[in-house]
């Protein structure tokens, strides 16, 4: 059995490695919608998406583009590039028609489009070790093999390039960012994982409650190497930096976030239940004792900073 020592060594080093990003930085995008409809819907789920990334706390800057254009795109991801540190996060969102011709994607904006390999070179000029993209266009999927890296999640609404209608995961993420349904472990955060699998899972009950064939196929890709799964599970090793990247935060942690003297607590509990789900996606390589020793000593630990944050 493994010494007390021990697991509070294997504690102090697993909070030393999942240190809370001290900010994150936002970027929604809506793309030109090319129809009326498509306009104003692209437009209604960014600021839906804008509302919820302001209220959920902490030391955050949300940017909300509107139909951009290329030049304006690349002013904020180099403003961000020069504010970002190493220890940030960086969350890129990103709403309305991708297209993709078999080797290049697009992200339709005003004036020439920007492609995926533009995003991804952009996205690697920002500091932020922490990083995810929500690609929500058409064609979506023809974006992964660009965007993807080993720091970097990449959720896209489609599972490859040829899927091209208009897609509606859009709608059901932004959903997910206000729901408190899509907090699935009840732990008044909503994770990456958790947005991607509440809008996945409203995506394909709007196309079954249709009784329309459905048109897009959301996937996840945090490896570094794939091109995105459906299931994200601890078997294909997908999931393990979604699962621990807080998108928004819900209720008492949103209060707790906003305020100055609960902020340290809080980011120590989100480290903690980062250390937690991390531990879970290792389980199976580790033996069943060192695992239940170390899962043990963060929940004892938890639990007090949780107290701590309640009082």
């Amino acid at each position: 059995m493994a010494c007390p020592t021990l697991a509070k060594v294997l504690l102090v080093g697993v909070m030393a490695v999942l240190s809370a990003p001290a900010a994150t930085f936002y970027l929604n995008v809506a793309g030109i919608g090319g129809e009326l409809d498509y306009t104003q819907r692209f437009k209604m789920w960014a600021d839906d998406i804008d509302g919820s990334l302001k209220k959920a706390g902490g030391e955050s800057t949300v940017t909300t583009l509107i139909a951009p254009t290329r030049e304006q795109m690349r002013a904020r991801f180099a403003e961000i590039a020069k504010q970002a540190k190493a220890t940030d996060s960086l969350v890129v969102i990103l709403i309305g028609h991708g297209t993709y011709d078999g080797q290049d994607y697009k992200f339709n904006i005003t004036g020439p489009d920007i492609t995926a390999a533009e995003m991804a070179a952009l996205m690697d000029k920002v500091p932020a070790q922490r990083q995810l993209v929500v690609n929500m266009t058409s064609c979506s999927g023809g974006s992964i093999e660009q965007l993807r890296r080993p720091n970097r999640i990449v959720i896209a609404a489609t599972k490859t390039g040829s899927e091209k209608n208009a897609t509606n995961f859009a709608r059901y993420f932004a959903e997910a960012l206000r729901e408190p349904a899509a907090d699935t472990d009840k732990n008044e955060a909503i994770s990456a994982l958790e947005a991607f699998r509440y809008a996945q899972t409203k995506t394909t009950e709007f196309f079954d409650t249709q009784k329309r064939l459905a048109t897009e196929h959301s996937v996840i890709e945090d490896t570094g190497k794939g091109n995105g799964e459906k299931n994200a599970t601890a078997a294909n090793g997908v999931g393990k930096l979604a699962n621990a990247f807080t998108v928004v935060r819900l209720g008492a942690n949103a209060a707790a976030a906003r305020d100055p003297n609960k902020r340290p607590l809080l980011d120590k509990k989100e480290q903690l239940e980062q250390a937690i789900e991390k531990l879970k996606f290792e389980k199976a390589a580790m033996p069943a004792q060192e695992y239940k020793q170390r899962l043990t000593q963060l929940l004892l630990e938890l639990a007090k900073t949780q107290e701590a944050l309640d009082q």
